[in-house]
């Protein structure tokens, strides 16, 4: 048996514990009675012995039984709100089934039903109401359904993911082939550098043998200018004596008297006198003139000039004329008509269908009215201006023809190719006479030297070269340019050549010497095309982005710059005045810029780039080469 002590009221316990409010129970009065337990519970339950809470304990001392209570009920709930929290962590979440009806409901409103779902719940309703529907048969819709939309909800969005990814890994790919071109463009820009650093190379090395070999003839003019210096020593001492002889002669004149011998006698005295003590004054003296004179003026014996030794290997080559001499032409000049040095004086006169490919160059005859065409198709024709006639057409390159040029005389033609040859065609045997060949790649451009015996040449390959014609072979190969040189051109009646070239500068040579003279600097571009005037004191080039450059010779610097582009320049030229130069550009018009106002015109007509402009030897007529095979002629 165990006794406890219980807890009871004064009033009757007849109502049940539960109808009593904690308010109540803490504002009523409480007595202890003693009840006593059995040991052993009649239906054999086994009851588990509970610890006491360490934590919590009355407060020694505390004989209010109303604060006891208060404690007691406190702890209860504390224990009460944690066992449920027990509970309810370890029991699983249910899930309840979704209704036949929702169902029908969420799936109207996803697929945008609207109209259907409320037919629906109007007659849901209606039947709800009527108690016509029976709660049991509707039920609820099976877990699989569910299931499976929550499946297809995860596919549209994985599906959306994988969109997401395909379009992130196709700009990837994009990336990796931009990736790919910028590293192959690198890879052939450091081809393209070490091809030029070896180039570059191989021209040091080939310079310094050139230089190599002007040393001998660097020693022979220091022994010239020895021996020079010599010569004017002994002149000087000659020249000296001479003046103290002429003294001494007039003093004798002075001091002559009456009486005494002629003057001839005291002239020759002295003389005498000198001779036989000198070995012969005056034979003496004029010997030695005699051959001061022959030592100064006779001409350079070419026989014992090293650099003249080399020449005479070659007994049939050409000699360069002076380079002083005065174009012809400036005279036979006039002043043109002012609707002729303006682009609105200018209209078209005929057009002529000369190749069935394009029109390459264009060269004018030195004093009729003929002009000779290339073209891609290998052939060159000369036609008449301005009816267009046909006299005459040749064939022999084996490759595109890319410029033409008249003899001085006008019985010659000179065409160049994309074969590496320069031809020679003589019009009275009408066959070719001659091929150059020593280009390394496709020849640009030619033009002739005045007095007719020198051709020049530019190509590909970088250089260009001075042809003899009556030694048949190359006398100097012109290198400097860093690129293709794209164009040729004899200063008229010198010995001056302008070459342009794609490393964006032109230069100026001596052809006696092969040497470089002068370079002009301003291109940002390729340079196409580059000539003189008439005059021989101006230069005009033009370049790949349509820049238009007029260059002072004297200064060497540029005078103006004109911008015709975008489209590229590919020829230039003035006419006969200076004050006008045409530009055929690649946009198919012919471009006319006037050089006191600074305009610039187009004369329109053609259906394709413009390759080559020229005027007549007449200045009456301006014509134009196409790449659509035709020659329009302006007048």
């Amino acid at each position: 048996m165990s006794t406890i002590n219980k807890l009871g009221e004064k009033r009757s316990m007849a109502n049940s514990p539960a109808a009593v409010t904690p308010d109540e129970m803490v504002d009523a009065a409480f007595y202890l009675e003693k009840v006593s337990i059995a040991g052993d519970s009649e239906d054999g339950y086994q009851y588990e012995e509970v610890p006491a809470d360490d934590d919590w304990s009355l407060t020694e001392g505390d004989d209010d039984l109303e604060n006891t209570v208060k404690a007691i009920s406190e702890q209860t709930d504390s224990t009460q709100a944690a066992d449920q929290r027990a509970v309810l962590a370890k029991q699983p979440v249910s899930h309840k089934p979704e209704a036949v009806d929702d169902f029908l409901r969420n799936f109207l409103i996803k697929m945008g039903m609207s109209k259907t779902l409320d037919c629906f719940q109007t007659e849901w309703y209606e039947m709800i109401h009527r108690g016509l529907l029976n709660a049991e048969q509707v039920g609820f819709v099976p877990d699989v359904y569910t299931y499976n939309q929550h499946l297809e909800n995860q596919i549209k969005s994985l599906k959306k993911e994988q969109g997401t990814y395909k379009q992130a890994a196709l700009k990837a790919g994009d990336v990796l082939v931009k990736l790919r071109k910028e590293r192959d463009f690198h890879r052939m820009q450091h081809k393209r550098v070490v091809q030029e650093k070896n180039r570059l190379i191989g021209d040091i090395k080939r310079l310094k043998k050139h230089y190599a070999s002007y040393e001998p003839a660097l020693r022979q003019l220091q022994d010239k200018y020895k021996t020079a210096l010599k010569h004017k020593m002994l002149t000087s001492l000659e020249r000296d004596r001479a003046a103290g002889q002429i003294t001494g002669l007039q003093a004798a004149l002075r001091n002559i008297q009456p009486g005494q011998p002629p003057l001839s006698t005291a002239i020759q005295r002295p003389c005498r006198e000198a001779s036989g003590a000198q070995g012969g004054c005056r034979q003496k003296q004029e010997s030695r003139e005699k051959m001061l004179l022959t030592d100064l003026v006779a001409p350079y014996d070419h026989a014992k000039d090293l650099t003249k030794q080399t020449v005479n290997k070659y007994p049939d080559d050409s000699e360069f004329p002076v380079d002083t001499r005065v174009n012809p032409n400036l005279a036979q000049v006039k002043g043109q008509a002012s609707h002729v040095t303006s682009s609105s004086g200018y209209r078209l006169t005929n057009t002529l269908k000369v190749h069935e490919l394009a029109v390459s160059s264009l060269a004018a005859h030195p004093r009729k009215q003929i002009i000779v065409t290339t073209s891609d198709d290998c052939h060159w024709k000369m036609w008449s201006v301005p009816n267009g006639d046909i006299i005459m057409a040749g064939e022999g390159h084996s490759d595109w023809l890319s410029s033409c040029c008249f003899h001085p005389a006008g019985n010659k033609l000179a065409t160049t190719s994309g074969d590496t040859t320069v031809k020679i065609w003589d019009f009275s045997k009408g066959e070719c006479v001659l091929t150059f060949e020593g280009h390394t790649h496709a020849v640009w451009g030619c033009s002739w030297h005045s007095c007719g015996d020198f051709l020049a040449s530019c190509s590909m390959d970088n250089t260009s070269k001075i042809w003899d014609l009556n030694s048949k072979r190359c006398r100097y190969t012109l290198r400097g340019h860093a690129d293709s040189v794209n164009s040729v051109a004899f200063l008229p009646f010198s010995n001056t050549l302008l070459t342009s070239s794609a490393d964006k500068t032109l230069s100026l040579w001596d052809a006696r010497t092969g040497l470089c003279a002068q370079t002009f600097y301003g291109h940002l571009h390729s340079c196409n095309h580059a000539t003189f005037n008439l005059m021989g004191d101006t230069v005009v080039s033009c370049d790949s982005y349509g820049v238009v450059k007029l260059w002072d010779v004297r200064k060497v610097a540029a005078m103006l710059t004109v911008d015709t582009g975008p489209h590229p320049s590919n020829c230039a030229t003035f006419d006969l005045s200076g004050r006008l130069v045409a530009i055929a550009s690649n946009d198919g018009a012919v471009k006319l810029l006037d050089l006191a106002s600074g305009q610039v015109s187009s004369l329109l007509g053609h259906e394709d780039a413009v390759q080559s402009v020229i005027y007549d030897c007449k200045g009456e007529f301006l014509l134009s080469g196409s790449s659509d095979g035709t020659v329009q002629i302006w007048s």
